[in-house]
């Protein structure tokens, strides 16, 4: 088997973290910046709670408790889960705000792995499915490739998984 070789971490500058510090397997912890997910005009997500999975060469995905969460706007997909091998099964939302619809657009750990209880039931966003989704006040970039879900802002370094090329890794 051909292996993809690992590539050379983009330097890092003042404030900066770099994806390829985090570890594997992920770890997730509390991150007090807000956090922000609007659709369709409206601010569906606003927390100050909230936990980020940090795994290497992927920009953080953050979770938000669902109290901080318009739950009303959220429908499940009960067709839709998927497995990760750390966090165990996912199950899928779609957004739905004034007829505006986002399919799959948020996903839960509604029973996680022991290691990662803490996720159960928090939400996460696709950023590319919303409107806009922040840290603090920055607008993210979602992070490439449509399968994951990492939020890319300017205070990290990659390169990130997801990109062209990155496919071996």
């Amino acid at each position: 088997m051909i292996r993809a070789k690992r590539p050379t971490p983009v330097r890092t500058g003042p404030g900066q973290e770099s994806v390829w510090d985090y570890p594997r397997p992920p770890r997730l912890e509390r991150t007090a910046r807000r956090i922000r997910v609007v659709f369709n005009g409206e601010v569906i997500a606003d927390s100050t709670r909230a936990l980020r999975v940090l795994e290497t060469s992927h920009p953080p995905v953050y979770y938000i408790p669902p109290g901080d969460v318009l739950m009303e706007r959220l429908h499940r997909d009960d067709d839709a889960r998927s497995f990760c091998e750390w966090k165990g099964q996912a199950v899928y939302y779609s957004v739905e705000v004034e007829g505006a619809r986002a399919r799959r657009a948020a996903w839960a750990y509604p029973d996680p792995a022991p290691s990662f209880r803490e996720l159960r039931d928090h939400l996460a966003f696709y950023p590319d499915r919303m409107d806009a989704c922040f840290v603090d006040d920055e607008e993210v970039r979602a992070q490439p490739g449509r399968f994951y879900g990492g939020w890319v802002t300017s205070d990290l370094a990659g390169p990130f998984k997801g990109e062209p090329g990155t496919e071996g890794w």
